[in-house]
């Protein structure tokens, strides 16, 4: 796993509740200019969000086929990339209508408000590498595909709202 995805005193992960619904509701993604999603602390070295990111990074090659030809049923391709900040190494932030640019780079809308990157928003355009990917996911027949990182949030959600999360995912 990246030093720069593992080193941090505090990392920010937005929570993927509100994230995915809004992401991944309909096949042509519309990020909200306005969030409220929940932010979710995992402080650094916790054993099952560095896991988690590990996995999601070792199995990204299943989101970039799908990515580069989706079958019919496959949509809102999404990637969480870690944005750094000063005195952390970084704010994880779901990505809504990813490109790739080239040369191991991307750009993206932010799904969720960052909450340590000031003047940015839901909606706003950004950058990013490769190296920063933390957690991908998709939908297919309506149910969320990857999203590692989602697993280690449920534990800290509300259970009606990790339970509702739980129903959209395929591989609960």
């Amino acid at each position: 796993m990246s030093s720069a995805l593992s080193t941090c005193s505090k990392c920010v992960v937005a929570a993927a509740f509100a994230a995915a619904l809004a992401l991944l509701g309909s096949p042509t993604t519309s990020v909200r200019a306005e969030d409220r999603s929940p932010v979710i602390d995992f402080r650094n070295g916790d054993p099952e969000i560095n896991a988690a990111i590990a996995q999601a990074r070792s199995t990204l090659p299943k989101f970039w086929a799908s990515y580069d030809a989706p079958k019919p049923s496959e949509t809102g391709h999404s990637l969480k990339a870690r944005f750094p900040y000063p005195n952390n190494s970084g704010e994880h932030i779901w990505m809504a209508e990813v490109k790739k640019i080239g040369d191991g780079r991307y750009s993206g809308r932010f799904a969720n408000a960052p909450r340590h990157l000031p003047g940015k928003r839901a909606g706003d355009l950004a950058e990013f590498r490769e190296a920063d990917i933390s957690d991908w996911m998709f939908l297919r027949n309506g149910k969320i595909v990857g999203g590692e990182t989602i697993r280690p949030m449920l534990k800290k959600m509300s259970k009606a709202d990790a339970d509702a999360l739980r129903a959209r995912m395929e591989t609960p």
